[in-house]
């Protein structure tokens, strides 16, 4: 499975794999490795900051990453050189409209990441970003006709498998780990078709939703209901470490992904719904009870199926 952008979450932090470079495909680099990790460590973490922010209704919090992403994403472009690419994107009325669906999907997902961390269902979107590889390969057997070999197979039945149990133990749908899983892998099929770099689309990204959300957060300063200025300097500084916390890792993860085998960023996307797991787990405290743990281990295994390839091929190196 290979898809062109960032996480869970560009988004809330999770990514699947991007096409490689040229000059990437003989090997691995010290440079882009540490990049990757850094990108997925970043992510890993990232439910800390959401908890933080967690007494902020999460319209707001999105607004404020979109606002404060845009001058993060702005200075790394310039910084890189690559201004030239959004001016020509903004005369191209293609390229326009299909930022505009990426950032629609962008939207819903982080705004599902950001709810579901606020009111302690974390553990719903460390499965969301587990079964989202998995997810992308059935989206291009559905709409690409790409044909499924028997390990993508198997591991897509054992995740239904565990949607089941997980359904059936709830009393209903899984909808946040639903939500987080189809809106991420949609942003990444479209993101894919996106024909500019993943630091200019996401620009493009923020730059399309920013008018809606500066709009928002000056009707909420102005109406006495918004954190930046109304509640004390920690939400203040919250509130802006938002495009930093946003787009760091995204920017990390970019650079990295062009200097890694595809098999080694495939094996590395694990690392970010692991460490969510295990922060829901103990650090958080949320429930999880023997049903769910079978679950949750049905998918592992789907995942081990799934990826075998590439750990072969990591160890024959």
């Amino acid at each position: 499975m290979a898809t062109e952008s960032a996480t869970p979450g560009a988004s809330s932090g999770i990514t699947t794999p991007v096409p490689q470079a040229p000059h990437a495909k003989t090997g691995d680099t010290p440079r882009g490795f540490a990049f990757a990790l850094s990108a997925y460590l970043l992510w890993g973490f990232l439910p800390f900051y959401m908890k933080a922010v967690g007494h902020i209704p999460a319209f707001e919090v999105l607004a404020h990453r979109v606002v404060w992403s845009l001058p993060v994403a702005g200075l790394v472009l310039l910084a890189v050189g690559r201004i030239a690419d959004i001016k020509a994107a903004l005369r191209s009325p293609r390229i326009l409209g299909m930022a505009a669906v990426t950032a629609v999907f962008i939207t819903i997902n982080w705004t599902t990441y950001i709810w579901a961390i606020s009111v302690g269902r974390t553990l719903d979107t460390a499965l969301g970003y587990f079964i989202n590889p998995l997810f992308s390969i059935f989206l291009a057997a559905v709409l690409l006709k790409e044909k499924l070999s028997r390990q993508q197979l198997a591991a897509i039945g054992l995740v239904v498998i565990a949607g089941a149990i997980i359904t059936i133990d709830a009393g209903g749908l899984p909808w946040v780990s639903l939500v987080l899983t189809v809106s991420w892998g949609f942003y990444a099929f479209f993101r894919k078709t996106l024909p500019v770099g993943p630091n200019q689309g996401f620009f493009l990204e923020v730059l399309m939703l920013a008018p809606f959300c500066l709009a928002y957060v000056i009707y909420l300063e102005t109406s006495g209901q918004g954190h930046l200025t109304q509640t004390g300097l920690s939400d203040t500084l919250l509130l802006m470490a938002s495009g930093v916390v946003t787009a760091v890792p995204l920017i990390l993860y970019a650079n990295g992904a062009k200097l890694l085998r595809l098999s080694t960023i495939g094996l590395m996307q694990y690392i970010a719904p692991t460490m969510i797991f295990l922060i829901a787990i103990f650090v958080f405290h949320e429930p999880l009870n023997t049903v769910r743990l079978m679950a949750f281990g049905l998918i592992w295994v789907a995942l081990v199926v799934y990826s075998w390839p590439m750990i072969r091929q990591a160890l024959n190196r």
